[in-house]
C-alpha cells in the first residue's frame, strides 16, 4: 500500500506560481499511475491531473490546461504539480492519489490511496 503526504501549499497573490509535491512510499509507486484532485469548501473534490506511471502520458481538467503541469520522479518516488497563473477559482485543498485497478483517470472512485492533502489559497 502506498503512503502520500502532500507539500507545498500556501497562500500567494492571482498570478504567481506554485509548486504542489507529493511524497510516495511503497514498492507500488513506480508502476501506479498518479493524480491531483482538489476540493473547496462546499464542493465535490474534481480531477487535477494525472500522470501514467512511466510518465510518458498526462492528462488534465480543462480549467487548469496550459496553466498546470503534472511531473514524476520515480527515482525519488514523488509526483509534482507546477500550478502558474494561479487564479482564486483554484482556492482549494490539494490531494493526491494512487490509481487502483481502473482504466479512468478522473473520476475519485479510480483512486484507492490518498494523502492528507494541502491547502492553496490564491487571493485576488
Amino acid at each position: 500500500q502506498v503512503q502520500l503526504v502532500e507539500s507545498g501549499g500556501g497562500l500567494v497573490q492571482a498570478g504567481t506560481s506554485l509548486r504542489l509535491s507529493c511524497a510516495a512510499s511503497g514498492r507500488t509507486f513506480s508502476s501506479s499511475t498518479m493524480g491531483w484532485f482538489r476540493q473547496a469548501p462546499g464542493k465535490e473534490r474534481e480531477f487535477v491531473a494525472a500522470i501514467s506511471s512511466g510518465g510518458g502520458t498526462t492528462y488534465y481538467a480543462d480549467s487548469v490546461k496550459g496553466r498546470f503541469t503534472i511531473a514524476r520522479d520515480n527515482a525519488k518516488n514523488a509526483v509534482y504539480l507546477q500550478m502558474n497563473s494561479l487564479k482564486p477559482e483554484d482556492t482549494a485543498v490539494y490531494y493526491c492519489a494512487v490509481r487502483g485497478y481502473s482504466a479512468l483517470y478522473a473520476a475519485p472512485s479510480a483512486y484507492k490511496n490518498w494523502g492528507q492533502g494541502t491547502q492553496v489559497t490564491v487571493s485576488s
